[in-house]
């Protein structure tokens, strides 16, 4: 072969590999740019990933307190349990040889949470090292599920990490003010929503390395993020005044069998600091999902529970757990009806346009426009000052002052009052209010507003409508937090008081809170009237137009009974508002006085002594003012007898013996005066017992006889003082309950006169 032929052949060999070399780092080098520029951080991304875990730390949820730092709400200690279903097949199965050992997890497992097995054995199927097989599990079973590791020596396949279930210690109470948390601990509805940013705190993160098995590596790989638990809140609500509230609510809305429900509302008048709000039906947040109204139950019940009506069952369930959840104090907006007067006869005094010596004429109806609107009392007041018209909760003065203020002037003080816009209460789901603008209140809308019809607000409105009525003129933000806090105890946050502006003079706020004081003495309002305390109030018994317009005006025509009052008169601390939505009619008709003005006056007269408000009693309160029973036990019999006449007492003597071994009334209880002691001087006679008689519908004298012949003592409450025509309305102890001679039944009357 030739010598050139050679070198040319080597030459291209050369070449070749040249190019080959050149090809080959190039593609090298560019698969490297692409790997380590152009995808390095996703590549980075996806090896982590494969070589470590992240473990979400739950964060503690805070606490709720209420003003005097009892526990509403609290976090407790649960559970959540977990399968690492790749260490199951990996270190048991292969490495051990546990054959079947997946199938014993899912039973025990199950058994133990409650839980079908052949979901539990599903989750052994994922190629995972993470799966949740139930949450929230209370210590009790994490105990079990740790007895079940050590015996079949299960290692790291089943594993237990920290969490918190919320937990609400007084049940439904103030329900629809500390709302509840769903199954991520965050909360839904009341201050668990509206505050959630400062309760859920910020969940920590475990980051565990794994080996080429995917087993966990030594402890100095991992890594640690605490979680940083949530703040804590220190409501407005008091814890007493919010049981006094919500048991009187309670109580009047089963008689009176409110079928939309009832609420109340306690605020102070100078603060807007709600001392407490209820909402009755209610639910419980520690289980909110169950429905609890018996007419919704029974109308889900009426569902098939088929595939074919899966949806309308659904939807019903859905409506009717919504529907318990909705704060009505804030989220529904009614027509306030004659408890707006006192509204009215502000705007009046403060513009000069009445006195309270100006005199009117009412009919029992006024003309207005083409309509003839009706007062409720039909036969009319005849002639009467403004201040009796306030009194006699008269519908013809009060559409005469509309006219006498105008439809610019009368938005102007709606407007002033914060009934145009939300109050900003620190509840989620406040509601708008629905109203006419001053261009769109025409004769009959302006004539009809005066008294509260026509327009909607809500209770929340129409309570800090009041509390400007009464604390001077000063329109205040209603609040249910007082401050947030650390678990050092630290403000985070404080809610001071906001005052947005002075609608009325001290003075208008003064003469108003003077007529309606005599309005809650002697007028309409009487039913609300507590002895010993100056209380300023208004009924309301509302229409609800709106409806049975919407009805075609057929049908029967549905009310809301209300009563909003302020105490003491003089100088007003609490506004309360108790409200209940389409009692059923009485004889065709609904008394929003006897209705509203008992719970009313039962709450305040708990409240006001709850809250240190000295009573100042008048001579005829004082003459009918019960006192206190002597103790005589372990006296003789004389020694007793004396003590008890001492007292201003009568006294009946049981058994025999030489000393008095029991008394009914104990020592201490409240007994009229004049009242009967009952003496035992055995144990036998003490175990005899009396039948309480019915004493509902009757007056005080037929009480007091069917009281006195039964062997009991009579204490009253309600309009029984200053009623002309009061009835006993209610007794604390049921008719036919067997008691010990001398026990005081407390009988509370209305005033049927009373009636709007």
């Amino acid at each position: 072969m030739a010598k050139g032929t050679t070198v040319r052949m080597w030459r291209r060999t050369i070449v070749v590999l040249a190019v080959m070399i050149v090809l080959g780092f190039g593609t090298l080098v560019v698969s490297l740019f692409r790997l380590q520029i152009i995808q390095g951080e996703e590549l980075q991304t996806r090896a982590v990933n494969q070589q470590t875990q992240d473990t979400s730390l739950s964060a503690k949820r805070g606490t709720i307190y209420d003003c005097n730092m009892k526990v509403l709400a609290t976090s407790a200690d649960v559970w959540k349990v977990v399968l690492d279903p790749n260490y199951i097949r990996k270190e048991l199965v292969e490495d051990k040889g546990m054959e079947g050992i997946q199938d014993t997890i899912a039973q025990r497992l199950a058994e133990i949470l409650d839980l079908e097995t052949a979901d539990v054995r599903a989750l052994m199927e994922k190629q995972t090292y993470y799966a949740v097989v139930k949450t929230k599990v209370e210590t009790d079973l994490k105990d079990q599920i740790l007895e079940l590791k050590s015996e079949l020596n299960l290692g790291n396949a089943i594993q237990l990490e920290p969490d918190y279930k919320r937990y609400y210690p007084y049940g439904a109470f103030a329900s629809s003010v500390l709302g509840f948390t769903n199954s991520e601990n965050q909360g839904v509805t009341g201050v668990e929503a509206s505050y959630n940013e400062y309760l859920s705190g910020v969940p920590g993160k475990l980051v565990t390395a794994k080996n080429a098995r995917g087993i966990d590596m030594p402890f100095q790989y991992e890594q640690l993020v605490e979680a940083q638990d949530g703040y804590s809140l220190v409501l407005t609500i008091d814890e007493v005044v919010q049981h006094f509230l919500e048991k009187s609510v309670e109580a009047a809305a089963e008689s009176c069998q409110a079928r939309n429900r009832a609420c109340g509302i306690v605020m102070n008048v100078n603060t807007g600091e709600i001392l407490a709000m209820t909402v009755k039906g209610d639910y419980d947040p520690n289980d909110p999902y169950t429905i609890t109204d018996e007419a919704d139950l029974a109308a889900i019940n009426a569902i098939p529970d088929d595939e074919e009506h899966q949806e309308e069952r659904s939807n019903a369930i859905r409506t009717a757990q919504e529907k318990q959840w909705r704060n009505k104090c804030i989220s529904d907006t009614y027509n306030p009806g004659s408890v707006f007067k006192m509204v009215t006869a502000a705007m009046g005094i403060e513009e000069g346009v009445v006195s309270e010596n100006t005199t009117f004429t009412c009919s029992g109806h006024y003309q207005v426009a083409d309509y003839s609107i009706g007062c409720w009392k039909t036969a009319g007041h005849g002639s009467e000052t403004f201040a009796q018209g306030l009194s006699n909760s008269c519908n013809p003065v009060f559409m005469q002052l509309g006219e006498m203020l105008g439809a610019q002037t009368f938005y102007r003080y709606f407007e002033a009052f914060g009934l145009t816009t939300k109050t900003g209460i620190d509840l989620i789901g406040e509601s708008n209010s629905i109203y006419y603008k001053a261009d769109g209140l025409g004769a009959t809308q302006l004539a009809t507003s005066s008294f509260g019809q026509t327009f909607r607000v809500t209770p929340i409105q129409m309570i800090t409508a009041a509390a400007a009525v009464a604390n001077g003129g000063y329109l205040v933000q209603p609040h249910v937090v007082s401050k947030v806090i650390d678990s050092e105890g630290n403000i985070v946050v404080s809610n001071d008081t906001t005052v947005k502006r002075q609608v009325i003079s001290e003075d208008t706020s003064a003469r108003i809170s003077a007529m309606l004081q005599e309005t809650a003495t002697t007028g309409t309002a009487k039913n609300g009237y507590v002895a010993g305390y100056r209380v300023a109030g208004k009924t309301g018994t509302s229409e609800k137009i709106d409806e049975w317009n919407a009805a075609g005006r057929k049908g029967e025509k549905k009310y809301i009974a209300s009563y909003c009052g302020y105490a003491p008169a003089e100088d007003p601390e609490i506004v309360m508002l108790v409200f209940f939505d389409e009692p059923v009619p009485q004889n065709g008709e609904v008394f929003g006085s006897a209705i509203a003005g008992p719970p009313f006056a039962e709450t305040m007269s708990e409240i006001l002594p709850y809250l240190g408000i000295e009573p100042k009693y008048t001579e005829e309160e004082l003459a009918k003012l019960d006192i206190s029973t002597p103790g005589v036990v372990g006296l003789s019999q004389e020694e007793a007898q004396t003590k008890v006449s001492n007292a201003g007492l009568t006294y009946k003597v049981y058994g025999s013996g030489d000393k008095v071994v029991s008394q009914i009334p104990e020592q201490g209880k409240s007994i009229p005066k004049g009242g009967t002691v009952v003496l035992y001087l055995d144990s036998a006679s003490a175990s005899e017992t009396v039948t309480v008689p019915d004493l509902s519908g009757l007056t005080l004298s037929q009480v007091n006889t069917k009281v006195s012949q039964a062997g009991l003592n009579l204490s009253v409450s309600g309009a029984a003082v200053t009623g002309g025509n009061a009835v006993s309305d209610t007794q604390d102890i049921a008719a036919g309950t067997e008691v010990p001679a001398g026990t005081v039944v407390t009988v509370n009357f209305v005033d049927l006169e009373a009636v709007h």
